[in-house]
């Protein structure tokens, strides 16, 4: 697939490249017994659903700015300023270009993301001791070889504006990859990063619904990362809860801990106002604390939490830690196995819809006054 890359996505303060520092083994299956049925059958399922960037439609014309204009002409457009209540009254232009920014600042983590699962997914290949999830990861490296592809060309070619990794993302990733036990991989991609993803593909489909290529682009990857979550909590189901000793599920309890931090400080946006040139810590402030936002953050853990329950990682200590971060309200959803398909929590859903009301009802009004 060729495409112009108009615009660059910025380079870390590291370097255009990094490298992540990582001893494990590589095993081979001499048995090829392919006993687990389950891997076999998500990885015929993942090779006939595979599809190519190239299908998709680059013609269209993506205008996030004209879409978030004709919003704001429909009376939509101060949700921010009525809804979100950030720290001072934002004008018409900022509230355009914050939109834009949060946007830009998503879809460039997504890309970081999937660059990770890609490597991730290859480890899995070389680490994990059977044949059947070796041949289901391999598919998963195509995948994610994908989503990079086409979140890359999206943010160069149609969006041109982008954000390098975000420093937390940055070092769950390189916690995952570096670590030499392969459950620890699956864990912490497959479970943790590409479950909290799934909610935020679900949030960007309802926050975007004009824009057609990004519908089309979040529907795929949705369908592909909602069988790589499946594949790790089928992979790692039983594990924890008959083969590790004491010490060893402390260690995982510790991971999933940090990890939870590490995901949820990120998505506190520092870079963005950090970009728009806004009081950091205010703003920071204010993404902590302000109802909405505290709330979108929690929501996106509602398919981490039932696949931990699953897997036996639910324990005193971890459900300690999600009681404090109000997460537990997540445990009794279905998880991967139960319920592959992923939809955006009812209660997102709700809250959006509910924030837009107002503003829609003062539209229609005004059109038939």
């Amino acid at each position: 697939m060729k495409y112009e890359q108009h615009n660059p996505l910025p380079i870390p303060k590291s370097g255009p490249y990094q490298s992540i520092q990582s001893t494990m083994d590589s095993v081979f299956d001499w048995q090829y017994e392919l006993r687990r049925q389950n891997l076999m059958a998500l990885y015929e399922k993942g090779k006939a659903l595979s599809w190519n960037a190239s299908d998709l439609d680059w013609s269209i014309d993506v205008d996030i700015e004209r879409m978030t204009r004709e919003r704001r002409e429909a009376g939509v457009g101060g949700m921010l300023n009525q809804v979100l209540n950030p720290p001072r009254q934002l004008d018409d232009d900022e509230l355009l270009q914050m939109n834009l920014h949060m946007n830009a600042w998503m879809l460039s983590q997504f890309l970081h993301g999937e660059q990770g699962a890609l490597l991730a997914s290859a480890k899995v290949v070389q680490q994990v001791p059977w044949e059947e999830a070796k041949f289901y990861a391999a598919n998963q490296v195509a995948d994610e070889a994908r989503h990079v592809e086409v979140y890359h060309r999206y943010l160069t070619e149609k969006l041109g504006l982008s954000y390098e990794v975000n420093p937390h993302l940055g070092t769950l990733l390189d916690d995952i990859l570096s670590d030499s036990r392969w459950d620890l991989t699956y864990l912490g991609m497959q479970i943790m990063v590409e479950g909290l993803a799934l909610a935020a593909f679900g949030m960007q489909k309802l926050l975007m619904p004009e824009e057609p290529l990004i519908q089309d682009i979040t529907t795929r990857i949705m369908a592909d990362e909602s069988r790589h979550v499946a594949f790790g909590v089928l992979s790692l189901e039983g594990l924890y809860t008959t083969e590790l000793t004491s010490s060893e599920l402390a260690e995982r309890e510790e991971f999933i801990i940090e990890a939870t931090h590490l995901m949820r400080d990120r998505l506190l946006m520092h870079q963005v106002y950090e970009r728009l040139g806004w009081p950091v810590d205010e703003w920071v402030a204010w993404a902590t604390n302000t109802p909405f936002m505290r709330g979108f953050r929690q929501m996106l853990f509602s398919k981490i939490v039932p696949n931990l329950k699953r897997l036996g990682l639910l324990t005193p200590r971890v459900r300690a830690e999600y009681e404090k971060l109000d997460l537990l309200r997540y445990e009794h959803l279905r998880d991967s196995v139960e319920d592959p398909e992923v939809a955006p929590p009812e209660e997102l859903v709700q809250l959006l819809m509910g924030a837009l009301a107002p503003q829609a009802e003062q539209a229609e009004q005004a059109a038939s006054g």
